[in-house]
């Protein structure tokens, strides 16, 4: 199985699978900006190498600072740590829930850090009538059930953000939830939907950020947490000493200053995903509309096609897919592609097209 280890972009079993060197494949199974890294990098990796000598800033000082002054949250209201990864598994043992409300499909390693903590899980059922899209009435449901909600804004697979009026009912309830804006960086104008700086105010309410996505930068590990003061103290006693090491503290700090890479990130993924989502849709795929630079397709029962033949089709191609099937709330028919460069969204169209051929033609 190449979800292996639970995530796409594991180029080392696709190595084993298919028999073709790591580098030789096209990989959509991950969700990494291909415009990424940012030039600064290659700098900072450079010449960076001497000072890995020094112990980095135990309290990631810069870092936070420049975070702070990005988002207009204050300092004492971050904590940076080894990725969203760390962070996820941080926060539930911080919060210790005896029952969480994931929804699903969703990201698998809420439920992973749930479990490690010793609590339960309360399903919230997304549907794809909806598009997958958390309903109001469903989260109702589940908060006469749950301690906590743990949820993806937006949310993955789908790529789907939690609508205003659900938003509006979590800020002004009583229950705690943590949110997961990991993708947050690709939605147009995220401000308007990120709720960073009601976090850090917010006694109930704690917001994850991931920077290795939309900088493309997942070998390095990086992301941040947002919450109020108390809570973030409670996190640092749990974390473990010098979890941001020296690197990742200085590519953190220089990545926010880059603005130019964000704007053309963002103008890539406007011009790139609705010409990607039109190709899907035109093979006969049920395409779910997301927000970020991935997609959720399935395909049709009429075509007869599951998503484990297909991946195998395309890993013989040289191109992975995600087996979105594993998602909880998901069914055999359904696949997760990142959103790439048109050369390479064009390469995965054609190995589409040809797998579709060869297996449907192989059924009749």
């Amino acid at each position: 199985m190449l979800e292996r280890y639970g995530h796409g972009g594991d180029l080392r079993t696709a190595e084993e699978a298919y028999g073709k060197p790591e580098m030789g494949f096209l990989d959509f199974s991950s969700n990494m900006n291909p415009l990424g890294p940012p030039s600064v990098v290659r700098h900072i990796l450079r010449e960076g190498w001497r000072d890995i000598v020094q112990y980095p800033d135990p309290a990631v000082r810069e870092l936070r600072s420049k975070l702070s002054a990005k988002y207009n949250i204050p300092m004492e209201s971050i904590l940076v740590g080894n990725g969203a990864a760390e962070l996820i598994d941080l926060t539930a043992r911080v919060l210790k829930p005896q029952v969480t409300g994931l929804a699903r499909p969703s990201f698998s390693e809420y439920e992973e850090a749930v479990h490690k903590s010793g609590g339960g899980i309360y399903n919230i059922p997304l549907h794809a009538q909806h598009q997958f899209v958390l309903q109001q009435q469903d989260v109702e449901a589940a908060q006469a059930e749950v301690d906590l909600l743990f949820l993806g804004h937006p949310n993955n697979p789908s790529g789907k953000l939690i609508s205003r009026d659900v938003l509006a009912m979590l800020l002004q309830g009583d229950h705690p939830c943590v949110l997961d804006e990991a993708f947050m960086d690709f939605v147009p104008n995220e401000q308007e939907h990120s709720l960073l700086q009601h976090a850090a105010e917010s006694q109930r309410l704690v917001v994850l950020r991931s920077m290795t996505k939309f900088y493309s930068i997942p070998g390095i590990r990086l992301g941040f947490m947002v919450a109020h003061p108390d809570r973030i103290k409670l996190a640092q006693q749990l974390q473990v000493q010098w979890s941001v090491n020296y690197l990742a503290q200085r590519i953190g700090t220089a990545v926010l200053e880059d603005e130019a890479f964000e704007i053309s990130s963002r103008q890539w993924l406007q011009e790139e995903k609705p010409w990607l989502i039109q190709q899907l849709e035109q093979l006969g795929l049920d395409v779910v509309h997301g927000e970020v630079n991935f997609l959720l397709f399935s395909f049709p029962v009429s075509m007869g096609v599951t998503v484990k033949q297909a991946q195998q089709h395309m890993g013989r191609q040289g191109i992975l897919i995600r087996d979105a099937s594993l998602f909880a709330g998901l069914n055999e028919r359904y696949c997760r592609v990142a959103v790439r460069l048109r050369e390479d969204n064009c390469r995965l169209i054609a190995g589409l097209h040809t797998m579709l051929s060869d297996l449907t033609q192989n059924r009749g």
